[in-house]
């Protein structure tokens, strides 16, 4: 159903994905993962800092924040009473959440991503993926819903279900109202936001990247991962890069708690997401720590990566 006529700030986020026809559970999924953002970002305020003295799997020192903002996420998705499978990027492994997966959905997330930008006073953010039933390590085009909620001078929520990509914001009352229905991006991007040492770039990545000079595009990359995406999705315009590295072959980024999701929310604002050789949402992983370069964002920037890569751009 569509909400025009109406005005966007009557309209929340439970009312929009009602309206659009999303099954129920899901629709009580997606708005308890909103709900533990509220709690999320009261910690950003106000929690502490410091290391919490533990690692995640990857051997990354995990700060407070990090630990804190799993355990909200990890209830919350407990309390929904229709997850099956949690994998969350800061956990050693899956926990399952029901031993009944039917009509269920799992979940892979990344609690805080960017989360060591926090004591500077840089955006974060959550990141979500969803699958129906058991499965979480299933290629990203089987997703059933993808979102990531912002931590900035403002908190927004960028939600897809498959049916396009809409955007919303925290109110003073905590809720989320509709900012902007169907984002979409351009085909041609006019900034550029490239991660990894360029020290390290391989000969047809550095080529890539002065070709993108060459054609006007700005850098403007914040080292956050959803910010960066954000501002593409948002300003309609952009391509993001964390490429194969000079003995770093698959990247850094991982395929279940970011890239899948983010792929996907591209994906349905008309982007495209590649990991130089094809689309992101057709890899099959094979194990939850999966890495992969990424280059995300505008049609043609896309498809030109994939060309230098192949070595069909000169």
């Amino acid at each position: 159903m569509s909400t025009r006529g109406k005005t966007k700030f009557q309209i929340n986020l439970r009312r929009h994905l009602r309206e659009r026809g999303v099954k129920d559970d899901l629709v009580h999924l997606i708005c308890e993962i909103a709900e533990a953002s509220n709690y999320i970002i009261n910690s950003i305020r106000t929690g502490d800092l410091g290391v919490a003295g533990t690692s995640n799997l990857y051997g990354e020192e995990q700060l407070a924040l990090d630990v804190l903002a799993d355990r909200i996420m990890t209830k919350r998705l407990l309390h929904s009473g229709v997850v099956g499978n949690v994998l969350s990027e800061e956990a050693d492994d899956i926990i399952c959440l029901s031993t009944e997966c039917g009509g269920r959905y799992s979940v892979a997330f990344d609690p805080l991503d960017g989360s060591s930008l926090v004591d500077v006073n840089l955006a974060v953010g959550t990141i979500i993926s969803i699958f129906e039933g058991c499965n979480i390590l299933l290629p990203g085009r089987q997703q059933v819903a993808a979102m990531y909620i912002l931590y900035g001078p403002r908190t927004t929520l960028v939600y897809s279900t498959g049916d396009g990509v809409h955007e919303f914001g925290m109110n003073q009352l905590m809720e989320y109202t509709l900012i902007k229905e169907n984002l979409q991006i351009k085909p041609q991007a006019n900034i550029y936001s490239p991660g990894g040492l360029r020290n390290l770039f391989t000969t047809e990545i550095e080529r890539y990247v002065r070709d993108l000079e060459k054609r006007g595009c700005k850098l403007r990359y914040s080292g956050g991962f959803v910010p960066d995406i954000n501002q593409v999705i948002v300003k309609g315009s952009g391509v993001f890069m964390y490429p194969h590295l000079q003995g770093h072959p698959n990247g850094k980024l991982r395929l279940s708690f970011e890239l899948n999701p983010m792929a996907f929310l591209v994906e349905q604002a008309g982007g495209a997401a590649s990991d130089g050789h094809g689309p992101i949402l057709d890899r099959i992983p094979q194990g939850k720590d999966d890495r992969s370069p990424i280059f995300i964002g505008s049609k043609e920037e896309v498809a030109l990566a994939e060309a230098y890569i192949a070595g069909l751009d000169q």
